[in-house]
């Protein structure tokens, strides 16, 4: 399939990764939009909290909440009908906190096959018990 050089210059066509772990995946819809016709960042900031959150949640096998974002880069726009791939990882472990670095990548509707990465960031989550403090991570 040609590149579609308009919605995607060569030099933004990109791999996926292979040392993160494919978390979510999830197609944006018009409800979704701002005035522009791109995604709203908000809505893909909520996404990349959802998939940040996978990795630590099957660590700590409890709660989690989020409690910072280090970073966060919009690389390129999302727009309707891309296909979102999100890929985390586990970057440091800490106590009572695990931090996780998320790219995201977009499939767009007319080039399937072919990824570019429009977000990353860093997030970290706290592990927390029923009363919402801060609790303890068991190491294996």
């Amino acid at each position: 399939m040609p590149i579609d050089t308009q919605a995607h210059p060569a030099h933004l066509i990109t791999d996926l990764p292979d040392d993160q772990e494919l978390v979510l995946k999830v197609i944006p819809m018009p409800g979704d939009c701002n005035a522009n016709g791109d995604i709203f960042g908000g809505w893909v900031m909520a996404q990349v909290d959802l998939a940040g959150s996978v990795l630590p949640a099957r660590v700590v096998r409890g709660r989690i909440t989020t409690v910072a974002v280090k970073e966060f880069i919009f690389k390129q726009p999302v727009r309707v009908g891309d296909i979102l791939s999100f890929y985390a990882r586990i970057s440091r472990i800490g106590n009572t906190s695990i931090t996780v670095v998320v790219e995201c990548f977009a499939e767009r509707f007319r080039s399937q096959g072919q990824y570019v990465k429009v977000t990353e960031a860093t997030l970290t989550y706290v592990a927390i018990d029923d009363a919402g403090k801060p609790t303890q991570i068991a190491h294996s």
